[in-house]
Parts: structure tokens; C-alpha cells; sequence
């Protein structure tokens, strides 16, 4: 399995060293600009329009949603809504909060309500996680302030999804510029407002000053935020040593190693709801006569890779090994009766000669971060005789492969958009959807199911059951959860949260 040298990381320790001496750290709040950087950036700035999680963190930052999860206890507050009542189990009545202005400065109102959710149900809108709003039929304003939602079946998680990826945008601003005028200057009601969208490089934004005095997240202490892309891992830590940003993620464990011994840097780690897995073609869309449609060749695969060693040596941290595809704080998130597939090459290898694949095949490998972990999965599989060739590309063009049948094998990662529930993220790969590679009607109908019921007893049993149907099908690889290094100046008050959101408008100086 590839791993980081010894001799890589002197050379990095090294590197560090003369970049701190010929560059003193400049602290960020001098100028009041938190300053953070990431490896990509979302295809589109609208949060109905991509599926990255920067994109997310721009939203959580910038829009406000109907109602709010407190991070501290998992109750849902008000926020856009200030009361919220079930008329019936398809009906929920809300009341609009008034007093709240967008960025340009219109009311935001029941219209708006009703106009975001409308426009986002349709076709031509083309949003890319439609799991995260086709639970509604439609929304209709039934006075000055109240709008009633109307579901297509019960949805006991309505109120999970109206606190997260459901921000509201400002109807008639939406209608004047239309969905590209939107990207390039979007317009929110949250904290930070957008100022500059600059494609390829990054977002900029600042506190918003007429946001409303009574919301749950507070007014932001930080006066402005920039967002920078910086796609390679050392410039983005270079960065960081010399005063260029101010907080970076997903530092590599060799890397987070060498900045704990810097000064001026803290390092934190944390487990995040993202999960890592693999996702197999199973329809053989990608290759004619292809090996995954066996169902051994895919045990095969899931025997051949050694989570366990990958967590200790690549992920570290908190990440663990999960055996079902969710994150285990999910509602319905189960690994009870659900097939394991321990580090076992030698029965891989039996289970492929059984297959008729004893001198191994050709495969791709699609993947769209950290290469390091889809290549040690690629040493894995060559140890057994499979000959996996990685195809590396950003994440839009990534997921796009995939949707089209042109890739075999994905490396996948979701965070679920931070929602607390199995159809997050089940519903996403395995009910029948553009994601879904199997479409396996058991599968589709046990998930169905779950998420429909109004009984949390029904729903955990169903989604059992679909859980259990794809790891013995072993449709996909659950390999672990994610253990995300934060690293950011020492002059940065900043707390993660394992829903994988960074609140920087709960950050502050010191």
C-alpha cells in the first residue's frame, strides 16, 4: 500500500522551515479577513446547484433556512419559520418571520418561501440533489405571512431537510437574473453576504449588517470572509506557515504532523459525518461483459482491501471502519445483520477464481480527492490480480462519469449535506436516482419504506433491511468515516462539529 515516506516528510519539515524564515506569519486579523482555503470549489455558487462541500459551507454561511438544528442537542429551532405545525401527515403549515431583509435588501416573505421551493421541484431548474427537495408535492403562500407545504407521502425527516440543504433564495431578484445571474452574484439572507464570485479562484464575503438581531446563529464577529481554491495540499499549508490564509482542512496526517511543531498554527482533528466508499457499476454500464455484475467479483473487491490498515496509516484520527453505507449518528444508520467484509486476501482471490477471474481482469478507477487513498485501494486490488487503472478528476466531472455509466468503479465520499438521517444518504445512491448504479427494486422499495413511514420503529426496520440487501449484495464498499485535520492560526477561535460544517460565523479573534 503507498504510503508517505520518511525522506518526503524531512524534505516537507525542510521546506517548512525556509518558508517560516523568509515569510513571518501575518496575523488575519489584522485587516478582520478570516482568510480559508480548500482543495476545490462548487460548480455553481447556488446551493441548489451543487453537491460540494464547499459549496454547503458557502450556504450554511450566506443563506438562511427555514428552521435551525441546534449542533448542541439536535432540537429544531426558529429561524425563517417561527412556528411550524403538521395539519396532517402530508400538510405542514409554517409562519414566516417578518423583518427580515435579503442582501439586496428586498423583504423576505412568504413569496419567497413558496417561489424557491416551486422553482427547485422543477425540471428546468436542474438541481443537482433533487433527494433534498422531491419529498415536497408543492408550496402554496396561504397568507401574509405563512406558506403550507404540501408532501408527496408522509416524510417523518421534513423537518431534518428544512434545516439544512433548503435555504430560500429572493424570488423576485431570481426571476430578473435567472439561475446564471445567480451564480455569478448570488444573494442570501444569512450571515455573510457574497460580494465577488471570481470562477477558479474563489468567493469573497462579508458580514451582512442588517442581519436579523434574533437569529440562532448570531451576528458574526469576523468582519469578512475569503474563500481561495488552492487545489495542492502543500502550497495550501505553504500558505497557511507564510500568513496567506488563516484555517485549511483536510491536511494530510504527515503534513498535520509537521504543523503541530510550528508556532502560531493549532491543529485539531475530528471525525466528520463523510463517509468513503466505493461504488460499483453494477449494471455494467462502463464495460461490456463487465466482472462487477458478479456478485462474487464484488465480494472479491471488498475482501482484497484492508480498511483497517488505511485508517491507521492514511486516514488516522478519529475516522473509523464502517460496515454499513451511513454514518452511525444517522437516524436508521444500523450495522446489526449487515454482512462484513474483514481484510482477507486469499479468500478474494478464491471468490474470483470461483468467478472465472483466477488470472485477475482490467478495470478503471474513477476518484476526485485524495489520491492517495484511491491509490492505496489500487495496490490492494493488484495484489489479488485486478489491474485497476485511476482515472483522477474534479469532483462535477467525477459524478458526471458516473451518472453516465462511464465509469466502473467510484471512489466516493459524502457528508449526506449534514442531515441526520439514512435517506440523506441511502436515498441518494440506492432509490432509483441518477446516483444510483444498482437499481435494485428491493433495494428502492425497502428505502421508499423508511423514509415514508410516520412510525421511527417501521423506518429503522426498513432501512435494515435495505442496508443489509447491499452489503450482501455488496452493491457498495463502506470503507470509513472521515477524520478531517484542521489546521489555522493560533490567533483563530474556531470549534469543528462533526456534521462537517465550519461555523465561521461563530469564529472570532483572540
Amino acid at each position: 500500500m503507498p504510503l508517505r515516506t520518511l525522506t518526503r516528510a524531512a524534505t516537507l519539515a525542510a521546506s517548512l522551515a525556509a518558508l517560516m524564515a523568509a515569510h513571518p506569519a501575518l496575523a488575519g486579523k489584522a485587516d478582520d479577513t478570516l482568510v480559508y482555503a480548500s482543495d476545490s470549489e462548487p460548480e455553481n455558487v447556488s446551493p441548489y446547484h451543487n453537491s460540494a462541500r464547499e459549496g454547503v459551507i458557502l450556504a450554511r454561511n450566506c443563506w438562511d433556512t427555514l428552521l435551525y438544528r441546534d449542533p448542541k442537542d439536535g432540537t429544531y429551532k426558529p429561524m425563517l419559520a417561527t412556528a411550524w405545525t403538521w395539519a396532517d401527515d402530508t400538510t405542514l403549515d409554517l409562519t414566516i418571520r417578518e423583518g427580515v431583509v435579503f442582501h439586496n435588501g428586498d423583504p423576505l416573505g412568504p413569496e419567497d418561501v413558496a417561489f424557491t421551493f416551486n422553482y427547485v421541484l422543477t425540471p428546468e431548474a436542474r438541481t443537482v440533489t433533487r433527494q433534498n427537495v422531491d419529498w415536497m408535492k408543492s408550496v402554496e403562500v396561504t397568507g401574509p405571512h405563512s406558506v403550507r407545504i404540501h408532501l408527496k407521502a408522509p416524510f417523518p425527516a421534513a423537518l431534518e431537510y428544512l434545516a439544512g440543504p433548503t435555504p430560500i433564495f429572493p424570488a423576485n431578484y431570481f426571476k430578473k437574473v435567472g439561475l446564471d445571474g445567480f451564480a455569478k452574484a448570488p444573494v442570501g439572507s444569512g450571515p455573510y453576504r457574497i460580494t465577488k464570485v471570481d470562477s477558479g479562484r474563489g468567493v469573497s464575503m462579508e458580514r451582512f449588517d442588517k442581519y436579523w438581531a434574533e437569529s440562532p446563529l448570531g451576528k458574526p464577529k469576523i468582519g469578512k470572509l475569503q474563500f481561495r481554491v488552492i487545489p495542492d495540499g502543500e502550497s495550501r499549508m505553504a500558505e497557511l506557515m507564510t500568513g496567506g490564509v488563516d484555517w485549511i482542512w483536510r491536511v494530510p496526517s504527515d503534513q498535520a504532523e509537521q504543523l503541530r511543531a510550528a508556532p502560531n498554527i493549532t491543529v485539531l482533528n475530528s471525525e466528520t459525518m463523510r463517509v468513503g466508499f466505493l461504488q460499483f457499476d453494477t449494471l455494467g454500464r462502463a464495460k461490456e461483459n463487465s466482472p462487477l455484475k458478479d456478485v462474487r467479483v464484488r465480494q472479491a473487491i471488498s475482501y482484497a482491501i484492508d480498511r483497517k490498515a488505511m485508517v491507521d496509516n492514511l486516514v488516522r484520527g478519529a475516522s473509523r471502519v464502517m460496515n454499513a453505507l451511513c454514518f452511525v449518528d444517522q437516524f436508521g444508520c444500523t450495522d446489526q445483520g449487515v454482512m462484513r467484509y474483514p481484510y482477507d486476501p486469499a479468500k478474494a482471490k478464491a471468490l474470483l477464481k470461483e468467478a472465472g477471474y483466477g488470472n485477475g481482469f482490467e478495470i478503471d478507477l474513477g476518484a476526485y480527492r485524495e489520491r492517495d487513498y484511491a491509490e492505496a485501494v489500487i495496490g490492494y486490488l493488484g495484489a489479488v490480480g485486478i489491474k485497476a487503472r485511476l482515472n483522477y478528476l474534479r469532483y462535477a466531472a467525477f459524478r458526471d462519469a458516473l451518472r453516465a455509466g462511464k465509469t466502473s468503479i467510484g471512489y466516493q465520499t459524502w457528508g449526506s449535506f449534514s442531515v441526520l438521517d439514512v435517506s440523506a444518504f441511502d436515498g441518494v445512491y440506492f432509490r432509483g436516482g441518477e446516483e444510483d448504479l444498482t437499481k435494485d427494486p428491493q433495494v428502492i422499495a425497502d428505502l421508499q419504506k423508511g423514509d415514508g413511514s410516520t412510525d421511527p420503529e417501521t423506518r429503522k426496520a426498513a432501512y435494515a433491511k435495505a442496508l443489509q440487501r447491499i452489503a450482501a449484495e455488496a452493491y457498495a464498499l463502506p470503507m470509513f468515516s472521515y477524520s478531517t485535520n484542521y489546521a489555522f492560526t493560533s490567533d483563530l477561535n474556531f470549534t469543528a462539529q462533526p456534521d462537517e460544517v465550519p461555523r465561521f460565523y461563530a469564529a472570532s479573534w483572540k
